[in-house]
């Protein structure tokens, strides 16, 4: 049965670098821990290029540009004294402006240093970069507090367990307008461990993807700083704060549905622990194939086909309770229990677009998928539309890695 809803939601290659307890640091959207060093320090001046000395409306999203080694010490305070940590990372050719809201983003040379968190707002600050015996030094003053703010939510929380296939998904309240999008992907840091390569991708203007060039390795460990606060979403439009994500990768169990067979397979780590016989959309409403993953799982769902417009009372109508449903369409493609077609189930296709099971195995499937198992149809009548669902696996690398804005 199918049940269509409305939901707002929300490169360059880069291989991730390994994170752990004792590893701090965070990596910028080109990748690596360091950043490569301009040219050197004359005996008594740095160099430090943005912000400029006696800035005003520099962003609270610092990006802190030198001449010098990486190795240079990096000291940063407010008029009080206080101190900001802060950290080395390796910035492509272009980078954040630093200097006011309508600042021009473009390409600064040297080492860029980032803070460990956002500044404060309309606060002057001193930063000061000390290498072999020289000093370079600056005085700024950060941009006073927006009244437009864009909300900025992750749809992965902190401590949770997602499948192999599950993208860092990043959602915008308002639509990012394509020449802020490179600031905001520059502001993205993104880390695993182990180290896998991976990419920034906009799939919508509310929403940006981080997927690994292969699914996931099991057990894999993620983390990423969206630093923000400060940072301009386009026009007179700011995020008004830093956001974090520490997740982990479960096991890596992929669902295989065939429409030749009419049977799910369940592989946990390489090997099957279940096989099921399954009814997909009959010919009038035929499934979708394609490279899904679980985006959505409830106990149970109310189904209502007068949500896409079929009246509850004709003769295609229903509002059925249903049990167990795992969503992996926008449009209203699930796995879920279907008692009544449990006959037809291995045999023919009776659904209207979703995956039918009995309500054993949609009980025992409910208690070891994840957001983000994959779940792979084929050999079905129909393809499934780009972007209905979260679809990033649907495209090969060489075409992902095409919706970086870097």
């Amino acid at each position: 049965m199918r049940s269509r809803w409305t939901t707002l939601l929300v490169v360059s290659a880069l291989a991730l670098t390994a994170c752990s307890n004792s590893d701090t640091s965070w990596k910028s959207p080109g990748g690596g821990t360091g950043g490569s060093g301009g040219p050197a320090a004359d005996a008594k001046k740095i160099r430090i290029s943005a912000p400029a000395d006696g800035a005003k409306d520099v962003t609270t999203g610092l990006d802190l540009v030198f001449d010098a080694p990486a190795t240079a010490e990096v000291t940063l305070q407010d008029a009080t004294g206080a101190a900001v940590t802060g950290t080395v990372v390796q910035q492509q050719s272009t980078r954040p402006p630093s200097a006011g809201p309508s600042a021009s983003a473009a390409p600064v040379d040297g080492v860029h240093w980032v803070p460990d968190k956002q500044l404060k707002w309309a606060t002057e600050y001193t930063a000061t970069v000390k290498s072999d015996g020289a000093t370079g030094e600056v005085k700024f003053t950060t941009m006073a507090k927006p009244s437009n703010f864009v909300r900025v939510t992750s749809q992965i929380g902190d401590n949770q367990v997602v499948g192999v296939g599950m993208p860092m998904i990043l959602s915008f309240a308002n639509d990012i307008p394509k020449d802020a999008r490179a600031g905001v992907q520059r502001r993205l840091f993104m880390s695993s461990d182990p180290p896998q390569e991976g990419v920034w991708n906009w799939f919508s203007a509310k929403e940006v993807h981080f997927r690994p060039k292969e699914y996931w390795q099991a057990g894999t460990k993620l983390k990423l700083r969206a630093a923000l606060g400060g940072v301009s979403m386009g026009g007179k439009t700011y995020a008004e704060k830093d956001l974090t994500v520490d997740a982990t990768v479960g096991k890596r169990l992929i669902m295989d549905v065939d429409n030749t067979t009419k049977k799910m397979t369940i592989t946990e780590d390489g090997v099957v622990i279940k096989t099921m016989p399954v009814s997909l959309g009959k010919p009038s409403n035929p499934s979708d194939s394609g490279n899904f993953i679980v985006m959505v799982k409830n106990e149970w769902e109310w189904f209502d086909s007068s949500t896409y417009g079929v009246p509850v009372d004709s003769p295609d109508g229903y509002r059925t309770k249903v049990q167990y449903p795992q969503r992996i369409t926008w449009s209203g493609q699930y796995i879920h229990a279907a008692p009544w077609s449990v006959d037809d189930q291995g045999r023919r296709n009776v659904s209207h677009g979703c995956v039918n099971i009995s309500l054993e195995l949609a009980q025992w499937l409910y208690t070891v998928t994840h957001l983000g198992d994959p779940v792979i149809v084929k050999n079905t009548e129909e393809r499934v539309k780009y972007g209905d669902g979260w679809t990033d696996w649907e495209l090969p690398w060489d075409q992902y890695v095409k919706g970086s804005a870097l």
